[in-house]
């Protein structure tokens, strides 16, 4: 099959514009090939992450990572963790391995593949190189007012009206 298309948009530059704050990572770069660990068939471990230079105003975070160019008209969400303490400002490698590994009442959505955890890299095999946002949204409220059973996009439609600033990482990964 022929999966030549159009690249899609940044899927953030699509939104209302907000403030910017720094997400840095051990383990990923933007516009650098994600390692074996971060890919499904190898480690599906999810990257190292940390964050800071938010607003002060922030009272929560939402973090998802989604890949713009799976081949659906809807992009792909591989990670979602929503209410996030405005205290925790890093995720450890592996924090997306389960709700166990995260602190206070934040919790995983469930991804595109129904994993309640992260889910590594795992582009058609033959398809041009994916980008992978990871994306971590400042919010004024404690709460999203969420349960994991709710899908990462309607997180990111809640988010959005609570979205003080937003931060973002995007490595790369091709088969």
């Amino acid at each position: 099959m022929d999966l030549t298309r159009p690249i899609a948009p940044d899927p953030y530059s699509l939104l209302p514009r907000v403030p910017s704050f720094t997400l840095a990572s051990t383990d990923v770069a933007d516009g650098e090939p994600l390692a074996p660990d971060f890919v499904l068939a190898e480690g599906n471990t999810s990257p190292h992450l940390r964050w800071s230079g938010f607003p002060r105003a922030t009272r929560s975070f939402l973090l998802t990572c989604f890949d713009p160019d799976a081949p659906t008209p809807a992009g792909y969400w591989h990670w979602a963790v929503a209410d996030l303490d405005v205290t925790q400002t890093e995720l450890e490698r592996g924090a997306g391995e389960s709700d166990i590994t995260l602190h206070g009442a934040a919790f995983h959505l469930k991804t595109d593949g129904g994993a309640h955890a992260y889910e590594g890299a795992d582009p058609p095999a033959g398809d041009r190189p994916h980008r992978y946002v990871f994306a971590v949204h400042a919010l004024d409220v404690d709460t999203l007012g969420i349960d994991p059973d709710d899908t990462p996009t309607k997180a990111s439609f809640v988010a959005l009206f609570h979205t003080l600033a937003r931060a973002t990482l995007t490595p790369v990964y091709g088969c």
